[in-house]
């Protein structure tokens, strides 16, 4: 036992952060004038007369959001074109312009509302950058415009689960940048939501490093301070060209952030998350030109069993269309997502099996995993880091998938592990991994088998389970 371990694992989330990781998979909703124009990027220069969903309904956005698994939905209150779907009385860019129940309507309170009474959580969106407000790029100005915005959307709304910032960024009306406060963002998030994550420009949660959904082999939650400082500093709303950013994207993409050879030498560490995030079409926004491009069943199977079963959560984009409805497409796809999450995760075959351990500490007996639950777990003696763990069946039973969890309230300690199955009379290696951290699941080509085997090999300190799953 390292003193190096020892300080790693004192490493643990904060209660937003574990809340918010137990969500597992979430929406966004991307819906503005650029709906209309048919745009990723607004320019600030749409007339608000053009956004007129005369359809709308938050309450099928929620249905099939719910089908799908889902638990929560970040709604974009306003994207970088500065339109803003609730009635702010600091600007006159909003819905209060827009034909859109004859300018009374307030898309944000239809859909918090909405997630309120089908169960979900409700989260923010605002961008930093405003392509239409006179006040940006003019310093404090500014920062004071956009803190009169986002107090509005944290006073009015309920409850709100997280606050997603990126950090877009362009030059003002004077040719200059601005130059954002987070802190003072963040000080207004932390006042008026406690209990709210704040996402990628934040930190809370970091961003993957992609938007297609791709994941690493190993996600550590367990990082450099730097990581933090480098969204917060070096983001787009902070660079001075182009390098800058690159460099700042490079840093996310790589594949080994916590490791036991990256923290050697750090003298900061956080818990910091990873967030994986993409759209179910090709954009963000919603073309029609994309109604064919869906993203696939299995492709959306493959990020979510990659990305919550890879220690992150999975942020799922959903475009409503003109009519401010979801197409009809991307709700049936939903809604076959969910099916399969529902049906592959419905009867966990280790409630049938005899739990033997090789070793553990007194209280952390293996039969806590039955449990998913932190009041309980496994646990080895500290200065143990391998151990084996038998399921044994009274006949062979089909495995497709093992899903493992650490107790992350002792932090994230496994490095190395195997499964083994006992095929023919002898046991073979099933599979080879490194991290569990908040959930890992192993699809497994279907095995009959009637034994298998978890073999961690090395650990922080001590290995930790406070769940194993056995899908067939």
């Amino acid at each position: 036992m390292t003193d190096m371990d020892k300080r790693l694992i004192q490493i643990v989330p904060s209660s937003r952060q574990l809340k918010h990781q137990q969500m597992e998979f979430y929406s966004f909703v991307h819906f503005t004038v650029n709906t209309f124009t048919d745009k990723e990027w607004g320019d600030g220069t749409e007339s608000p007369s053009i956004f007129n969903p005369a359809k709308l309904d938050a309450r099928q956005w929620t249905d099939a959001i719910k089908a799908a698994g889902m638990k929560g939905l970040i709604l974009t209150c306003k994207h970088h074109d500065g339109f803003c779907l609730w009635p702010s009385k600091y600007t006159e860019h909003t819905i209060a312009a827009s034909p859109y129940k004859d300018g009374k309507g307030d898309i944000v309170k239809e859909v918090s509302d909405a997630c309120r009474e089908a169960g979900l959580a409700f989260g923010v969106y605002l961008s930093p950058w405003d392509r239409n407000s006179q006040y940006y790029g003019q310093g404090e100005v500014y920062d004071d415009y956009f803190v009169n915005q986002l107090t509005e959307l944290l006073t009015n709304y309920g409850d709100i689960f997280t606050v997603w910032f990126d950090g877009a960024c362009g030059e003002g009306a004077n040719g200059k940048k601005q130059f954002y406060d987070w802190d003072r963002y963040y000080e207004v998030v932390r006042r008026l939501q406690p209990d709210a994550c704040i996402s990628v420009c934040g930190p809370d949660v970091r961003w993957c490093g992609n938007e297609a959904g791709e994941t690493r082999p190993s996600e550590w939650s367990v990082v450099p301070e730097r990581m933090r400082d480098t969204e917060k500093i070096a983001s787009k709303s902070q660079q001075q060209d182009e390098e800058t950013f690159r460099q700042r994207k490079v840093a996310a993409q790589d594949l080994d952030l916590g490791s036991r050879e990256i923290l050697e030498g750090e003298e900061k560490l956080i818990w910091y998350p990873a967030e994986v995030n993409t759209s179910i079409r090709p954009g963000w926004f919603y073309h029609e030109a994309e109604d064919d491009q869906v993203k696939p069943l299995a492709k959306l199977i493959d990020i979510y069993e990659k990305s919550v079963g890879g220690n992150a959560t999975f942020l799922l984009n959903i475009p409503p269309t003109r009519d401010g409805l979801f197409h009809a497409k991307d709700v049936k796809r939903l809604r076959e997502l969910g099916d399969y999450i529902r049906e592959t995760y419905k009867e966990n075959l280790a409630d049938l099996a005899v739990l033997e351990a090789s070793d553990h500490q007194e209280g952390f007996e293996i039969e806590k995993v039955r449990m998913d639950t932190y009041e309980a777990c496994y646990k080895t003696p500290d200065g143990i880091t391998d151990c084996s763990i038998s399921l044994k069946w009274e006949k062979d039973i089909c495995m497709k998938y093992l899903v493992l969890k650490e107790n992350i309230l002792f932090s994230q300690r496994i490095e190395k592990f195997e499964i083994q199955a006992l095929l023919h009379g002898e046991f073979q290696t099933a599979y080879e991994g490194t991290v569990v951290g908040y959930k890992k699941i192993i699809p497994i080509d279907a095995i009959d088998t009637s034994e298998i085997r978890i073999r961690i090999l090395d650990a922080r300190v001590a290995p930790t389970l406070s769940f194993v799953g056995v899908y067939g």
